[in-house]
């Protein structure tokens, strides 16, 4: 059962990583989209994009702390007493965003607005490097089991920053590739092509930092990494696959196949590193069985679960082709 809790905790962060992760990454691009004449378009096509699922896509992350709270409270509470800095300024960065980008389209006045803009766009970039810094730390063993680690030290390492930067890169990558689709499906040549050559950028930024990331846990999480490289080599290659088969399909201007291999390149990093650490919820001080909650409560918990297969995932599937349909109305 405590299996079962911990699969439920990674499905919960894949859907997370792919919807609040492209939701991210919109913002990054809003940042460095230029001044208003220049920037005008993509910004547009970012919000349009973005508006009907924004607010929609943290769902997956009150399920994450839901399930990390009620099914592996020690593990919670080592996780919450150590990296609360770090975690206190991603939900700062979640705040800010969601406030400037619903002002930005509100208030009156071009400099508020430009304000308002200007915090959705930062806070987008800060919050995926401050959850990604709290992978990192944990990744590598920083967190101790009995929770009150160094409030500093225990992220502020190589290996957790690269992981937060790769956190940021990737964020950009899956939101190009996924705004390559909605420009193509609205007939926008060429915004398709400003967010294909931004989506080439990304993927292999996103590539050369998954390199740099894995260099620095070889170093600093040695257990992660030799479970990575051996029992997780199988999902390494296929991510890598995929972002190599993302990329030439962007290449030669195939479209098919595109969503599909940035996702799956994103979905078998996040399943390599569950393999990595198994069967350690915190390398390798707390296993997964030793974090866990009671069979009653674990119960209930798998219990709630099945009962949200069936009530949300399908009006998160709805609201999403609906989105993807044009059905919805847009701000323009």
């Amino acid at each position: 059962m405590s299996t079962a809790a911990a699969v439920i905790l990674w499905v919960g962060a894949t859907f997370y990583a792919i919807f609040g992760g492209a939701d991210f990454g919109g913002g990054f691009w809003d940042l460095i989209a230029g001044d208003a004449h220049k920037g005008e378009r993509p910004r547009m096509t970012i919000q349009r994009s973005l508006t009907p699922v924004w607010e929609a896509n943290h769902v997956w992350l009150i399920f994450m702390l839901v399930v990390l709270w009620t099914g592996f409270p020690q593990a919670f509470s080592a996780i919450f007493t150590t990296l609360y800095v770090p975690l206190v300024l991603a939900v700062l960065g979640i705040v800010l965003r969601g406030s400037g980008f619903a002002f930005r389209k509100s208030v009156e006045g071009l400099s508020e607005r430009r304000a308002a803009g200007a915090v959705f766009a930062l806070s987008s970039v800060i919050t995926p490097f401050f959850m990604g810094t709290v992978v990192g730390a944990i990744a590598v063993g920083n967190v101790p089991a009995a929770g009150a680690g160094d409030a500093f030290s225990t992220w502020l390492q190589p290996a957790p920053l690269f992981i937060g930067a790769m956190f940021v890169a990737t964020s950009a990558y899956l939101a190009a590739v996924f705004l390559v689709g909605d420009s193509r499906r609205a007939g926008d040549r060429e915004m398709e092509r400003y967010f294909e050559r931004r989506a080439l950028a990304a993927g292999i930024l996103a590539g050369i930092f998954a390199v740099v990331g894995l260099i620095a846990l070889h170093s600093e999480g040695h257990y992660v990494y030799e479970r990575l490289v051996h029992q997780g080599l199988p999902l390494v290659i296929v991510s890598a696959v995929c972002g190599i088969g993302m990329l030439l399909v962007l290449r030669f201007g195939g479209r098919l196949l595109l969503r599909p291999l940035a996702v799956g390149a994103v979905v078998a990093v996040i399943w390599g590193w569950f393999v990595a650490q198994f069967p350690y919820l915190l390398p390798t001080s707390l296993t997964i069985s030793q974090a866990a909650a009671p069979n009653a409560t674990l119960g209930a918990l798998l219990l709630i679960f099945a009962i949200a297969i069936v009530v949300v995932l399908p009006a998160l599937a709805i609201l999403f082709i609906l989105a993807q349909s044009d059905v919805l109305e847009h701000d323009h």
